[in-house]
């Protein structure tokens, strides 16, 4: 029999508003029902529930009554409604749902690495996020080796076909020795367009996702193949001018890999490529909303010009995300991490911003506590744009009828109290 759960009580996210006391109906691993509630949903204590088959329920308002044994009679207020069809019932009361977050710039967490090319790795991973609320994530590499990149690819999109992943994102080598941040520099190559097909056959069809610098040798035509191969081609750790920005957009690049940060900063008389980026309609951009990458006014400034509708909230995260302080290995670099910054340790990078160890519920919390955008806005950065890009707002990204049930229990202090993925607690709310 399918496991029926109605959530009831909350403030429901869904594509047209909050709607106050809604109601959330999962059926199994589906969202069967989503939208305004009418109060208490939940059977008399002690009483055993009438099983009513599908969506049936009984509503006695108004004067209704039942009489089952001709003397007896359930008197009910006149907004309750009493489901016996649910096998749980939940009063989440004073608490938000939302959708199930989607990152689609992830490399860590936990402690491990999905560069790890380790299955159990990449588990901990997913698993780390997911207990904050990331339901749907890409797994993102750092620049390495070619062959170690392609064993990465094998590895990972195992996941992918098991549904654990929603697919590959290639962050380097093909970027810029001038903007490679943590990346390792001697790792670094043009993107020749046979090394980028050989990334991309690695991960026999689960690639979603390729960060490149389009400026450099290749860039461009390497650009035209990911958009013909059905890959997002992502200008990031550019060194682009405003034009050649332009010129990788008109070849298909839709993606702006964590604007501001790893490109050339906007300037009067030479805006770079994060103008270029910003006022293209056909690019959605990547924000890391943790304090450190962008100041508030940043990123209200990004929110003004493109809207949420192209804005993607990522982690970036690396393996220390969900952890404490201490030294974590990124790719074939090692990080440190003090309070809660990660910094390359050593090398020719030292000291370079490596990454966050930012989770996306953080990352919501400080969006309508510090900068001071709406619960609307913040939802469709953290869920529908990302699910939308990634060619997956068929299954997840929204509160909809049809779709997975992955959401996000929140209180009001924006803490996560409850994450469901496909049908199932990853974090039971605990209430009372």
């Amino acid at each position: 029999m399918v496991q029926r759960t109605v959530l009831t009580g909350a403030r429901v996210a869904l594509p047209g508003g909050v709607v106050e006391s809604g109601r959330v109906t999962v059926e199994g691993t589906r969202i069967a029902a989503a939208g305004a509630g009418t109060g208490a949903e939940r059977a008399p204590e002690g009483e055993a529930a009438l099983d009513l088959p599908g969506e049936a329920a009984l509503d006695l308002s108004g004067e209704a009554a039942l009489d089952r044994s001709g003397d007896a009679v359930l008197d009910l207020s006149s907004d309750a409604v009493l489901d016996l069809s649910a096998d749980a019932v939940l009063d989440l009361s004073g608490c938000w749902i939302v959708p199930g977050f989607v990152d689609m710039h992830v490399h860590g967490g936990g402690g491990a690495s999905f560069s790890a090319g380790s299955p159990e790795e990449a588990l901990t991973v997913a698993r780390t996020h997911r207990q904050h609320g990331t339901t749907t994530m890409l797994a993102s590499t750092v620049t390495g080796d070619l062959h170690d990149l392609a064993r990465q690819a094998a590895v990972l999109s195992e996941l992918v076909e098991q549904g654990e992943l929603a697919g590959l994102h290639f962050e380097g080598p093909f970027i810029s020795p001038h903007r490679c941040g943590a990346h390792q520099p001697s790792l670094l190559r043009a993107p020749d367009p046979a090394d980028v097909r050989k990334l991309v056959d690695a991960a026999r069809g689960t690639a979603r996702m390729m960060t490149l610098a389009p400026e450099l040798p290749g860039g461009l035509e390497s650009v035209r193949l990911l958009a013909d191969s059905g890959v997002l081609a992502a200008v990031g750790h550019t060194d682009s001018s405003y034009e050649a920005a332009l010129e990788a957009v008109e070849a298909g690049a839709t993606v702006a890999t964590h604007l501001f940060n790893a490109m050339p900063t906007l300037l009067h008389r030479e805006p770079g490529p994060v103008v270029a980026l910003l006022e293209d309609e056909r690019v959605t951009v990547e924000l890391i909303n943790d304090g450190t990458h962008l100041h508030p006014a940043v990123l209200q400034l990004a929110f003004r010009r493109a809207g949420a509708d192209r804005v993607a909230f990522i982690t970036d995260a690396m393996g220390a995300a969900g952890m404490s302080d201490g030294r974590y290995p990124l790719g074939p670099m090692e990080v440190e991490v003090k309070d809660g910054v990660a910094r390359i340790s050593d090398g020719p990078t030292a000291g370079s911003i490596a990454g966050s160890t930012l989770t996306l519920d953080h990352a919501f919390r400080r969006a309508v506590t510090v900068d001071g955008l709406t619960v609307e806005q913040t939802v469709r950065a953290l869920s529908a744009t990302p699910a939308r890009v990634l060619g997956v707002d068929d299954r997840v990204g929204s509160l909809e009828p049809g779709k997975d049930a992955d959401l996000v229990v929140l209180g009001e202090d924006f803490q996560v109290r409850g994450v469901m993925r496909h049908g199932d607690w990853v974090v039971r709310p605990e209430l009372g």
